[in-house]
């Protein structure tokens, strides 16, 4: 599959493809964090680009010669290919750059290592097959994404009013480094998304109700395009877990 993203401008815009892991019929959007992470900073950047599904099972001649040896995501930016994800969205971020087109940097440090260890700890839960360490898994699972629900429910300076004397006041705001999805936010939610689908369908694991900035955090994602339209279905998600995701035993 190939899709067309539309256009920010009238200026010719560089030539870029993105190439991300199929789903299982061949040819819809597959589960994986690291393609939609590049597919959304595309989209937010507001620049044209085609986007190419690439079945791993029935790999075409064409993208072996392009980048041998190279599992999906990668691009090609003026027939340049550029296979290292955090080489890429830091290229990116420094080529597609203002005034033109809008930057993706978080500006506060913390928001780019909110998170940073919740798909460790999910990962180590769900490959889990001791029935007695099933509790601690997911005990670790819980402590952080309740430290991610503690930075999204905290204040950034610029929703702090210093010279008020009021009790500190919840943060409202919709990602992690304000009203508007950064880098931070497209490298942390395509993995966020994954914790919530696999973790409830092979362990009835729910992201607790009451981490209120965790879910409202959840729920922004869903409601932008950037994020549903670059994401797999849930069923894709929950498939490609079906050989990782180990029963319990005692």
């Amino acid at each position: 599959m190939s899709d067309s993203v539309p256009t920010n401008g009238e200026q010719k815009d560089p030539d870029i493809e993105l190439f991300v892991k199929a789903g299982s019929d061949g040819e819809s959007i597959g589960n994986c964090p690291f393609s939609q992470r590049l597919f959304m900073i595309l989209w937010l950047k507001g620049v044209v680009f085609n986007v190419t599904t690439v079945d791993l099972k029935r790999k075409p001649a064409d993208l072996h010669n392009l980048a041998p040896g190279t599992h999906p995501p990668f691009l090609t930016y003026n027939g340049e290919v550029k296979t290292d994800v955090n080489k890429i969205e830091e290229f990116l971020e420094e080529t597609l750059a203002p005034p033109r087109y809008p930057k993706l940097s978080a500006k506060h440090r913390e928001s780019n290592t909110a998170g940073i260890d919740i798909f460790s700890r999910f990962s180590a839960y769900i490959k889990n097959t001791k029935q007695q360490d099933n509790a601690l898994l997911e005990k670790n699972l819980t402590k952080a994404l309740k430290k991610l629900d503690n930075y999204l429910n905290t204040g950034l300076p610029e929703e702090i009013d210093a010279n008020s004397q009021e009790a500190e006041k919840a943060s409202r705001r919709k990602f992690l480094d304000g009203d508007d999805i950064t880098l931070a936010d497209c490298n942390l939610l395509p993995k966020l998304h994954v914790v919530k689908v696999v973790a409830k369908k092979y362990r009835n694991y729910d992201i607790p109700p009451e981490m209120a900035g965790v879910w409202r955090y959840l729920n922004n994602a869903y409601a932008r395009d950037e994020f549903t339209n670059t994401c797999a279905a849930d069923k894709e998600t929950e498939l490609a877990y079906a050989d990782v995701a180990k029963r319990l035993s005692l």
